[in-house]
C-alpha cells in the first residue's frame, strides 16, 4: 500500500486525514500483515517457524532460582538456560550474570569496544508506524540529501577520525530507491573502511547489488516478534508485512553481505519474549550461515509522538542490563551494540560487561553532522530527527571515556586486499 500522495505534504489533505482515521479505527481497512505484496521475494527457510515455536511456548514465570543457578553453572548456555536467564527470577542474580558475561566478553573480544556513527541521508517514509517520528502522517521537515550533500557529510564525519559508518534512510522506495542507496555506498567506500546499511528490506538481488556498491552489513529491526502486536503498530506500507521483514537478514546473507544485525525495539510488546526471539533469530541463522558475522542491538523505546496509541511496556535499566548479559552468555561470539538512546553512564558501564559496539557523534536528523561537529549549517538543510538521543558525545569524547574505563577503542579491524 503506497502513501505517496501525502508523503511530501506539509499538511495532511482531507483525503489523507480520512485514510489515517480509517486505518486507526477499522482493522478491516488494512492489508493482511502476513501476506506478501507484489514484488516481495519469498525464500524457503525454517528459521521463522523455529523462532516462533520457542517464543510462543516461552513461559518465563515458570523458572525457579535453581533453574537460574544451573544456567550460570553450565559451561555452555542452552536455549532453556537462556530462557531462565531472561526470567524475572533471574533479576536477583544480575551481579553473577554480569560477572559471567564479562568473562565471556573478555574471552571472545578482549577489552575492545568498536565505534561507529550513523548517517541519515533521507527521512521520507511510506509506512504508518504509530511509534516512529518518520512515519508518513507526522508533520516533520522531510529531506533527501543529494550525492554532493552526502559526500560533504561523509567528509565531515571522516575528518573526525571515524572509520565505520551506518547509512540510514526512511522507508520510501519512491524517494530513496536502491540505486540512490547504492550510489551513497560507493561514496562511503572512499571515506570509510566499514559500511553498514539500515534501510527498508529488499530482495536478494538488490542486497547483492548494494554489496557490490560497497555495503558490508545490513541491520534490520524486527521491532516486535509478536505478529499480532506488530499488526496494531504498523498500519500501512511495505513495513506492515511481518514475514518479509523477518527474512530480510537471510536474504542479505544470500546476497553476499558479510554480516547482519538484529533487534527488537524493547517496550513495544513483551520485552522478555522479544529478547528471546531476537537471540534465537541469530542462533538459528548462525548455524545455517556459520561464515557470517552477526550482532544484536538492544534499543529501548524512546519518547515519541503518539505514545498513547502504543501502551508501551517500560523496560528499566536493570532489566536492559539483564537482557544484555543473557545475550552475552547465550551468544558469546556475537557483537552487541548499545545505542545513544541510552545514557552515557549506562553505556560506560555496559561496555565493561557485555557490549562491544557503541555509536559516537550521533545525529538522527538529516544533513546536520556539520552543524553538530562545527556549528556550520549547509544551505537548504536540515531534516527532522527520528527520535531523541540521550548520549550525544563526540567521537573524541567517547574515545577518551572508553580509554579512561581501561578499554581499547577500535575504529576498524577489517582490511580489504
Amino acid at each position: 500500500m503506497q502513501n505517496q500522495f501525502f508523503v511530501d505534504s506539509e499538511h495532511l489533505t482531507p483525503e489523507a486525514l480520512k485514510k489515517k482515521h480509517q486505518l486507526e479505527t477499522d482493522p478491516a481497512s488494512r492489508t493482511n500483515h502476513m501476506e506478501y505484496l507484489s514484488g516481495m521475494e519469498r525464500i524457503e527457510s525454517d528459521v521463522c517457524a523455529r523462532v516462533l515455536e520457542q517464543m510462543n511456548s516461552f513461559d518465563y514465570n515458570k523458572y525457579t532460582a535453581r533453574d537460574v543457578e544451573k544456567a550460570l553453572e553450565h559451561d555452555t548456555c542452552s536455549i532453556e538456560d537462556f530462557k531462565a536467564l531472561l526470567s524475572p527470577t533471574a533479576e536477583p542474580y544480575l551481579e553473577r550474570m554480569a560477572q559471567r558475561a564479562r568473562l565471556e566478553t573478555s574471552k571472545h573480544f578482549g577489552n575492545t569496544v568498536y565505534l561507529f556513527t550513523p548517517l541519515y541521508i533521507a527521512n521520507y517514509c511510506e509506512n504508518y508506524c504509530v511509534y516512529c517520528g518518520f512515519n508518513c502522517y507526522n508533520h516533520i521537515s522531510r529531506m533527501k540529501l543529494t550525492m554532493e550533500q552526502i559526500e560533504h557529510e561523509m567528509k565531515v564525519i571522516a575528518a573526525s577520525g571515524m572509520e565505520e559508518i551506518l547509512i540510514l534512510t526512511g522507508e520510501s522506495r519512491s524517494q530513496s530507491d536502491v540505486k540512490y542507496i547504492g550510489e551513497a555506498c560507493k561514496l562511503a567506500r572512499k571515506y570509510f573502511r566499514m559500511i553498514g546499511l539500515e534501510i527498508y528490506p529488499v530482495n536478494t538481488d538488490e542486497y547483492r547489488y548494494l554489496h557490490e556498491c560497497g555495503a558490508d552489513y545490513v541491520t534490520v529491526f524486527q521491532e516486535t516478534y509478536d505478529a499480532d502486536k506488530y499488526e496494531t503498530l504498523h498500519l500501512c506500507g511495505h513495513k506492515r508485512i511481518w514475514p518479509y521483514r523477518f527474512d530480510a537478514q537471510e536474504r542479505a546473507l544470500m546476497g553476499g553481505m558479510r554480516g547482519v544485525a538484529f533487534s527488537a525495539l524493547l517496550g513495544l510488546s513483551d520485552f522478555r519474549k522479544d529478547a528471546l526471539a531476537s537471540a534465537l533469530h541469530v542462533y538459528f541463522l548462525q548455524r545455517k550461515y556459520p561464515h557470517a558475522e552477526m550482532s544484536l542491538s538492544c534499543p529501548r523505546l524512546r519518547p515519541i509522538i503518539n505514545n498513547d496509541k502504543i501502551n508501551p511496556l517500560n523496560v528499566h535499566e536493570k532489566q536492559l542490563c539483564q537482557i544484555i548479559c543473557a545475550y552475552r552468555i547465550f551468544l558469546p561470539f556475537v557483537g552487541i551494540t548499545v545505542s545513544s538512546r541510552e545514557s552515557a553512564e549506562f553505556r560506560n558501564g555496559i561496555v565493561k560487561i557485555a557490549a562491544t559496539k557503541v555509536s559516537a557523534g550521533v545525529s538522527t536528523g538529516i544533513g546536520d553532522h556539520e552543524s553538530k561537529y562545527s556549528g556550520k549549517v549547509q544551505d537548504g538543510l536540515q531534516g527532522d530527527e527520528q527520535f531523541e538521543i540521550d548520549d550525544a558525545r563526540s567521537l573524541d569524547k567517547m574515545y577518551k571515556d572508553i580509554v579512561d574505563e581501561g578499554l581499547q577503542p577500535v575504529l576498524n579491524d577489517y582490511l580489504y586486499v
